[in-house]
């Protein structure tokens, strides 16, 4: 079993739609862009510690000269959402070297038909390999957490994880067809039912620790995605 570590975070605060440099450091070797919605910007934690600094602090200590990332996220953004801000928010012309893509949880919540998130999930894929320097090779997708283990899910618990494992399916379908990625995460967000400490301070998002499992998860299988 893991090594307990207890994390106190902040209550919940609105997440702004792009975080990260604009302007690459010509130093740098690679970028990254993260597209997604509460969990793709720490929701409950402070921004570096979620998941997608938390990899590129990994990539460094790793010998990969990453800059930090470029976040196009919010709490609360569905599909539909994200797709409106990616051309808003990034350059039609501009790309990156990693492209991960974490949607579907506001969905799920709000009872969005999976029919409509199955299509926009399509858009969002072609937009994030439009952006990708090595196009599906460079673009990975995140499976979506399952919140019924969290103390806000707690009372409709069945019925969230089945959806969640649902929209999951849809996911991974959706990244196959598009030859990209899919990295299964929800287990171990799943651990979170036995311990608290993977569990952030409003009760809802993941704590640093919890995001730093999810880098245990996904690093080398992200190392093998950098070119060079």
């Amino acid at each position: 079993m893991r090594k307990i570590i207890l994390i106190l975070v902040t209550i919940l605060v609105a997440g702004c739609g792009t975080i990260g440099n604009s302007n690459i450091s010509e130093e740098m070797d690679y970028s990254f862009l993260a597209l997604g919605d509460s969990y793709t910007i720490g929701e409950g934690v402070e921004i570096e510690q979620s998941w997608p600094f938390q990899l590129t602090h990994r990539l460094r200590e790793r010998g990969y000269r990453v800059a930090p990332p470029r976040i196009v996220a919010r709490t609360g953004w569905t599909s539909r959402d994200l797709i409106r801000n990616i051309d808003a928010e990034i350059d039609v012309h501009r790309d990156f070297h990693l492209v991960s893509i974490l949607i579907g949880v506001n969905n799920q919540y709000q009872g969005k038909p999976r029919t409509e998130f199955e299509e926009e999930l399509r858009e969002i894929f072609r937009k994030a390999i439009s952006h990708s320097k090595t196009r599906e090779r460079g673009v990975f997708a995140l499976s979506i957490p399952d919140y019924s283990v969290t103390p806000f899910g707690e009372d409709n618990a069945e019925v969230i994880s089945e959806e969640i494992d649902r929209f999951n399916d849809t996911v991974r379908r959706i990244a196959e067809e598009f030859d990209v990625d899919f990295y299964n995460i929800t287990p171990s967000s799943r651990e979170a039912l036995n311990n608290r400490a993977l569990i952030a301070a409003d009760s809802l998002h993941p704590s640093a620790l919890m995001y730093r499992f999810w880098v245990d998860d996904i690093v080398e299988e992200v190392i093998e995605k950098l070119p060079g």
